[in-house]
Formats: structure tokens, sequence, C-alpha cells
């Protein structure tokens, strides 16, 4: 059993906390507003990360701790708040109290900034266009500077129950642009909660684990591909193909490379867009 802390218990946060209490752990989620009358088989504790003095009363013998916020906006000073401010007062209240636990930081792919479909890998350059993306650039380095046993998981879009996007957006005769074409990457919820319950795993079973995991799935689809398939699953319109790119095509067209994960063992629940929105479309059609 080990001690383990998840801050930031949002969805993906509270599922893993569930998880790992379900396998016997002593898990402890920390969040801002927590349950008044929890009924988990975990430990909630109140605390803003951004907030020196709501960290004074963490424990200090945490083994292992996952950070899974997100920030309130697509801003600045909401990222500011998460990945500089909260992160430095998470470090400094953990180097006080002597805490010597490892962790594993949920990112994103948005810290890539390849605009013209080409391949990346954990070993790709970092150099996103957005300055909100490059705060967690630096917070990735900062955060495996200070201890070579921290990890860094950068997901892809992530999918699932609540977050139905491309299936709304099926429902609504889409322009799509088609050629040349516009890459999406993705992963299911559930593979997130997964691959961090999987990569702890590995961990206390003393494999060596790698300082960086980039989590998407098996198929980088183009996007003209993916909605022409889920309107012919949905009965719908065929998306319409846009003559130009879209105007967001500069931030996110890529293809994110799994090896460095699949190799180490772990095998994806929605390997693809069609198993993992297939089991989407029943809650659509109800």
């Amino acid at each position: 059993m080990a001690k383990i802390l998840i801050i930031g218990c949002g969805s993906m946060g509270y599922q893993l906390a569930k998880t790992l209490a379900d396998a016997g752990h002593d898990v402890t989620g920390l969040k801002r507003n927590p349950p008044q009358a929890a009924t988990e088989n975990f430990k909630f504790i109140r605390a803003d990360i951004t907030s020196p003095t709501d960290l004074q009363a963490l424990d200090s013998d945490f083994e292992h701790v996952f950070f899974i916020v997100s920030a309130d906006g697509r801003n600045d000073s909401s990222y500011h708040d998460v990945y500089e401010t909260g992160l430095n007062n998470l470090l400094n209240q953990f180097t006080k109290s002597h805490c010597q636990a490892a962790w594993i930081f949920v990112s994103s792919t948005s810290v890539y900034g390849q605009t013209q479909g080409e391949w990346v890998d954990e070993n790709s350059i970092t150099l996103p266009s957005k300055s909100t993306s490059l705060k967690i650039v630096a917070a990735e380095q900062k955060l495996m500077a200070h201890n070579p046993t921290n990890v860094v998981v950068r997901f892809s879009g992530i999918y699932g129950a609540g977050r139905e996007y491309l299936l709304r957006s099926a429902q609504q005769s889409p322009l799509i642009q088609q050629s040349p074409p516009y890459y999406t990457n993705r992963i299911h919820q559930h593979d997130c909660v997964n691959v961090l319950v999987f990569l702890l795993a590995q961990r206390l079973a003393g494999i060596r684990l790698e300082q960086c995991y980039l989590a998407s799935d098996n198929n980088p689809a183009p996007l003209w591909e993916v909605m022409s398939w889920m309107t012919g699953q949905l009965n719908c319109t065929p998306p319409t193909a846009k003559i130009t790119a879209p105007d967001h095509a500069s931030d996110m067209n890529k293809r994110c490379r799994n090896d460095r994960l699949t190799k180490l063992g772990y095998q994806f629940i929605y390997a693809d867009y069609t198993a993992g929105y297939s089991a989407l479309m029943p809650l659509k059609n109800q």
C-alpha cells in the first residue's frame, strides 16, 4: 500500500483516487471545494494551491503525488496561477517538510508547436506558439529538474462522457479541411485514468520510468476521416470539404506517437476513435 496525494480532484482526479483507493492505497485528494459530505473510500483536503498557507497542513510522508490541475480559464493569468504560482508553492512546501514523494504530472500535447502534420514523440522539440502552452513547458521542465524520478504525461485531446464536442459537431453539417489532411489526436478519458494507474504500478514494481510519456491512442487520424465516419454512424449529413485550412491548424496539426508507452506494456481500452466513439454513441441516441 502506498500513501498517495492527488492534487486536483476533478473528473479525472476523482476517478483516479477512487481506483487507487479501491486497490488498497491510502489516497488523499486535494481540492479547493471538496464535497461536504464525502462518502468516498479516500480522504479529501480542502486547499487552494495558490495559497501557501493552505498547504501548510499537508502531510510530509506522501510517497507519490499526482498533479492533475487545470487552469480556470484559457488566459495567461489562469495558467500562471496553476503552472507557476501553484506548482512553486507545492514544491516549496514539500521541500520545507522534507517530503520526498515522486510526482506524476499531467501535461498536454499542446506543448508541441509542430503545425504541418509532423510526427511527434517525447523527444520532439517543444516550442508552442501560445504563451499558455509555454507555461506548461516551463512547469514540465521545472518538475523534471527538481527530481529525476518525476514523470510528465502528455495527454492528447481527451474525450468521453461529458466531453462529446466532436459528436455534437458531426450533427451540425460541419465544414472540414480535407486536403491537405488536418490531423487530430485523441485519448478516451478512461484510458487517461488507466495510464496513470499503469505508470504508478510500474513504479511500485521497481521498473524504471522515463521522465516523459506521450499518451494518445493508436490512430492519429485526419479530421475529415473522423467526421466522415461519425456522420455515417449517426446517419447525419456528411461533412462538407473546406477549401482553406482552418484557422487553428497552425496550433494543432500534428501526429502523436505512443511507442514509449505501449512498449512499456500499456494496452489501450479504446485503441482508436472508432472504438471510443462507438461506445459513446448509444448515449447520444437515447
